[in-house]
């Protein structure tokens, strides 16, 4: 099972840096007003933004979480919200193999894991 996780997070990983170059050969860097200016608008658009922006903290206490809120660990939680899944593939693709594929350790990190 692994083996297929890491070939979703790979596919993901190489589907957002595809997509994302796209984007900004068309439309430049100018995320932030769009993304902000959907959710002002109180549309689908804006909601999808709302929900997605949730995911994107989650994900973000999750990794500093995982770190034990250290110095780093929150650094890495800042980069994992401003990141997305282009920073939680790869960061989830390279712990994968650096725990040995152990989702204990993957999931709560190897001190957490080791003390259960």
């Amino acid at each position: 099972m692994m083996q297929l996780f890491r070939l979703f997070l790979t596919a993901c990983l190489i589907a957002i840096i595809g997509y994302t170059s796209v984007t900004i050969a068309n439309h430049g860097l100018n995320l932030m007003p769009v993304f902000f200016g959907d959710m002002a608008e109180m549309a689908w658009p804006g909601q999808f933004n709302l929900d997605f922006t949730t995911f994107l903290a989650l994900s973000a206490i999750w990794v500093s979480w995982r770190h034990q809120f250290s110095p780093g660990g929150i650094g890495l939680g800042l980069v994992a919200f401003f990141g997305g899944m282009l920073f939680l593939s790869a960061y989830l693709l390279f712990h994968s193999f650096r725990t040995g594929g152990d989702v204990s350790k993957l999931l709560l990190g190897e001190q957490r894991a080791a003390s259960r």
